[in-house]
């Protein structure tokens, strides 16, 4: 343990001011996460999703997002994209099976999940991309603020860039239950006690508004239902009398309460199980 006073003062300046992050091996792998204390991005080397011909119900979202991102990766123009609506209907799956696609059509795309709480470090990452020859898609999953909740603020760091401007190789894709990003019973308390009701909550609702693309997701219906539990069946080689599948799923998606991409995927991981057919 050193004992002189300046050789101690400089090693806690190091500490407070860590050397720059270092960009990891971007040809190692497809995909990554971003975490930070410290900063730092975790390559990962295989993405949990499924195939984008098994996503169903959800056609002009799928072609819109897959245009858009075709584009992006090929060095043209493309915007930020916000898929907003009904629980488990396949938004962040829809994201992960077009990052897929994507390269399997032979354009090379990175994608990097950021996770909601750590948006205040998203000029630092923003940074590291910037640099880099590769694209990106950055991907927050299942995003939203509450009424205290000031993250939003650095969002606006992907959407608009501040005066540097959103780097010419990263988009922004997010997913949200809630169009605006924050609930609706939170907009309409702050306009009625707000002096001026129409500038309260301006700048939280226009967040959405910076997005490009606006793509909704809602409830499905129940031949949507079924014809995803098919295609998983037809997919993975799982054979079941129809009658049988019909009766075994609606039973499924009634003791669930509703129906979903995600029941219809829960349903077909218990019947998988019980014919001994791995899904892996």
């Amino acid at each position: 343990m050193t004992t002189d006073p300046m050789e101690r003062i400089a090693a806690a300046l190091e500490r407070m001011s860590p050397p720059p992050l270092q960009a990891p091996d971007f040809d190692g792998a497809d995909a990554f996460v971003w975490h930070v204390s410290p900063d730092r991005l975790v390559p990962v080397a295989r993405v949990n999703r499924v195939d984008l011909s098994l996503l169903i119900g959800v056609d002009r979202s799928r072609d819109t997002l897959l245009e858009n991102t075709m584009q992006f990766a090929r060095g043209l123009p493309a915007n930020n994209a916000l898929l907003w609506g009904a629980r488990g209907m396949g938004k962040s799956s829809l994201v992960k099976a077009i990052h897929a696609e994507v390269i399997a059509r032979g354009h090379p795309l990175k994608i990097v999940e950021v996770q909601r709480e750590d948006l205040p470090s998203i000029a630092r990452l923003l940074n590291l991309l910037r640099a880099s020859a590769h694209r990106f898609v950055l991907f927050c999953d299942d995003l939203s603020f509450s009424h205290d909740d000031q993250h939003y603020k650095s969002l606006k760091a992907v959407l608009d860039g501040g005066i540097e401007g959103r780097p010419d190789n990263v988009v922004f894709y997010a997913t949200s239950n809630r169009r605006h990003l924050m609930p609706r019973d939170m907009i309409e308390n702050e306009r009625s006690s707000a002096i001026s009701p129409s500038e309260a909550v301006e700048e939280k609702v226009s967040l959405s508004d910076r997005f490009g693309l606006w793509l909704g997701f809602h409830p499905c219906t129940q031949d949507e239902y079924l014809a995803m539990i098919e295609g998983y069946c037809a997919a993975h080689g799982v054979t079941i009398d129809a009658d049988t599948l019909r009766a075994e799923a609606i039973e499924w998606q009634a003791t669930r309460g509703g129906r979903s991409g995600r029941v219809a995927w829960q349903y077909f991981t218990d019947l998988a199980g019980r014919k001994g057919v791995g899904i892996a």
